[in-house]
């Protein structure tokens, strides 16, 4: 097969501290047949951390890129593979939390960049501040502890990485942080998060275990002219017809696939398998 020549047995370097090689290693290795080598002391938090002492340089995708091409950079390597995921809530369920997972595939050689993507509403993400110890055990029991670590923080947002202490996972460490801000607070509260980090996180590890098979599916979509991986979907077209006037509506009818070494495109029709929408979502049946 096309994938097995281009990829098997070759290296991809993943640019990560914290163990996401865990998911992303094995479905490399069974889809693609790629070996992935984490190199050594690889600091990914110099491009921002989760609990905001070190911002990101960029959005989500930029970020993830600079890590891979770092990667690339430090190794020698042709093939680099990075993830980053954002917490925010949900776009139309804004008191729902969601998680946007994006995993980044940059081939040197054949000049090609690829990303998988999950999105889900399936994340412990949250944050509280407590006045006491019993109030962060009652949030530790509501967001998985001790199988999802804590982060314990002053309430006023740290300037340093040192005034912050991560990775809690047993109910001994988490009496003894959290006693030890609330007694240097001056307001007497301590600010409660969830570790997003990947190794203290398993939920998140299933969404980013969900972001690398979209990207497998999408590097093993291969360009019908010229064969290159990663012939992807990068316009979609409105107007798809309400079932009951046949007016045109704000649903996606096509979508334009598009290869980025030879610009071949392909239009799909109805690429959600129905051709025509619901008269609830059509604005003249109901407006």
């Amino acid at each position: 097969m096309v994938r097995e020549a281009l990829f098997i047995n070759q290296v991809a370097i993943l640019a990560t501290m914290h163990q996401k090689e865990r998911v992303i290693a094995p479905i490399l290795d069974n889809e693609l047949g790629l070996i992935v080598m984490v190199p050594p002391d690889f600091n990914t938090d110099i491009f921002g951390t989760f609990t905001r002492e070190i911002k990101r340089p960029g959005n989500q995708i930029e970020t993830a890129r600079l890590k891979a091409e770092k990667a690339l950079e430090i190794t020698d390597g042709s093939i680099a593979i990075a993830s980053e995921g954002s917490f925010a809530p949900h776009p139309s369920l804004p008191y729902i939390a969601s998680n946007r997972e994006i995993v980044i595939f940059i081939d040197k050689e054949q000049d090609i960049e690829i990303i998988g993507e999950a999105f889900s509403t399936e994340t412990n993400h949250s944050h509280l501040v407590v006045e006491n110890v019993n109030q962060a055990l009652n949030f530790a029991e509501n967001v998985g502890f001790p199988e999802h670590g804590l982060v314990v923080m002053p309430e006023e947002l740290p300037k340093d990485s040192s005034d912050v202490i991560k990775g809690i996972i047993t109910e001994e460490k988490l009496v003894e942080a959290v006693n030890f801000v609330l007694e240097k607070s001056p307001t007497g509260k301590a600010h409660l998060e969830t570790d997003m980090r990947a190794m203290y996180n398993p939920t998140r590890m299933k969404n980013i275990a969900k972001a690398t098979h979209n990207l497998v599916k999408k590097i093993n979509t291969l360009c019908p002219q010229c064969s290159t991986p990663g012939f992807d979907i990068t316009r979609t077209i409105p107007g798809l017809p309400c079932e009951l006037c046949h007016m045109p509506t704000a649903l996606t009818k096509a979508v334009v696939y598009q290869c980025q070494k030879c610009d071949f495109t392909q239009e799909k029709l109805f690429p959600n398998g129905s051709k025509f929408a619901n008269p609830a979502q059509c604005m003249y049946c109901n407006p």
